[in-house]
């Protein structure tokens, strides 16, 4: 049981297509966008429906609350690192340095929004966390998807503003609250996407060519640990999840969070956001990426051949964590022809000279397998992947595309199996 009386769930936000634009009901938008996804198959010949979602929708029974709070200031990175731990000479281990407000009670199965005054999205303006509590003993915290901001383009898709009024609960895949569902009773939190950088940033104030930028979100997710962690010490296992940019943002942020929950199981499950190589994701456009939103101060610093900065990589983050935290489990899904995803890494090419029409399926497939096969391979057993083979689809937790299957083994059944502690490769 949770130590907290809390017993919150946190429900996973549902992301937007990476740099495409979204439908009122939160689908991509048609094909002849410059982002949109295509429909696809999986690898034994299903057809996938290509609906994502850009956020929960809410369903007649599940209502939701706004609930007004106030906050002290969040850590920022001149803070002393919150998740290091040092044993007094007692033995004990000293207080979580997360020592904020526990989050208000509410009943369980019912979502409601959490105002934080000291978050910003890209625009200035504040946002918050959605929550919805459980009677299991886990949590999920889900982080939005919805594209990126690092030019005039991008910019021009990717929301800069997020609040009560834009959220709305969902129970559909991953949220959803059925005995099917492996983390179904848990609670759920759901972090918003407004912030452009895929919730790995760290530069108030700063200059693009969309005009000055709050590229803060790798801030806010310490607000919101300062919080979420002492409402939920004690808790059984945490899952870090996360679709489109969403999902790269539970790989940017897992180590920090892992370490906020030293007694834990916690597992990431990264969908479709695929931290890859060089040939995928050139150096110019990682190097883009870190000057621009600030990876330099937010990528885990034991990771030496993570940071662009220093000629490193966003690929060797997946080796660094399971390195780190090689008791618990991580894993990825994709499509091996992610549209979205080809899109976004095309800004790369020709040396970040010119947008390519799409990553090539063929080459962006090798940088999946090369990145399973030679980077989040060891320790052997920490990470897992389901890739659907012969699909452009973008995104599966968050619609009925949870029920996917590859060769026999249905996603479903595959998250239900590292939930329990077992990581296994499915796909090419």
């Amino acid at each position: 049981m949770l130590t907290s009386v809390r017993h919150l769930v946190v429900a996973p936000l549902c992301l937007c297509a990476l740099l495409s634009a979204c439908g009122d009901d939160g689908t991509p938008a048609a094909s002849d966008t410059e982002a949109g996804t295509s429909e696809g198959t999986s690898s034994d010949g299903t057809a996938t429906d290509d609906t994502t979602s850009a956020g929960p929708t809410t369903t007649d029974d599940t209502p939701t609350t706004t609930v007004e709070t106030t906050d002290g200031p969040a850590p920022t990175t001149d803070d002393p690192d919150p998740t290091t731990t040092t044993t007094d000479p007692t033995g004990d281990p000293p207080p979580s340095p997360w020592d904020g407000e526990p989050l208000p009670d509410a009943p369980p199965g019912e979502w409601n929004w959490i105002d934080f005054p000291d978050s910003m999205c890209r625009d200035g303006s504040a946002t918050g966390i959605g929550v919805r509590y459980g009677t299991g003993d886990g949590l999920v915290i889900y982080f939005q998807g919805g594209g990126a901001c690092f030019n005039a383009l991008t910019c021009a898709q990717n929301p800069s503003s997020f609040d009560g009024g834009d959220f709305d609960g969902s129970n559909n895949g991953i949220f959803d609250p059925g005995a099917m569902n492996p983390v179904g009773d848990w609670t759920h939190i759901f972090v918003p996407y407004c912030t452009g950088d895929v919730h790995a940033g760290d530069r108030p104030d700063q200059m693009s060519e969309a005009g000055i930028q709050q590229f803060v979100g790798f801030r806010n997710v310490a607000a919101y640990l300062e919080r979420i962690v002492p409402t939920f010490t004690g808790v059984g296992h945490v899952l870090v999840t996360g679709e489109s940019a969403g999902g790269f943002g539970a790989a940017f942020n897992y180590d920090r969070i892992a370490d906020a929950f030293p007694g834990s199981k916690v597992t990431l499950l990264d969908d479709s956001g695929p931290p890859l190589g060089f040939e995928v994701a050139p150096l110019c456009l990682q190097q883009k990426w870190s000057d621009l939103w600030g990876f330099d101060d937010t990528i885990p610093a034991g990771c030496e051949d993570c940071f662009p900065s220093q000629g490193g990589g966003i690929v060797n983050i997946g080796a660094h964590i399971a390195k780190k935290h090689s008791t618990q489990r991580l894993a990825l899904i994709s499509s091996t022809g992610d549209s979205v995803i080809r899109f976004f890494f095309g800004f790369g090419g020709n040396d970040c000279t010119a947008l390519l029409p799409n990553t090539p399926q063929d080459a962006f497939e090798a940088a999946l397998i090369d990145a399973r096969d030679n980077y989040y391979n060891e320790p052997a057993g920490v990470w897992g992947s389901f890739f659907v083979d012969n699909s452009e689809q973008h995104t599966w937790l968050s619609s009925s595309l949870f029920s996917a299957e590859v060769d026999g083994v249905k996603l479903i059944d595959w998250v239900t199996d590292l939930i329990g502690g077992t990581a296994t490769h499915v796909g090419p």
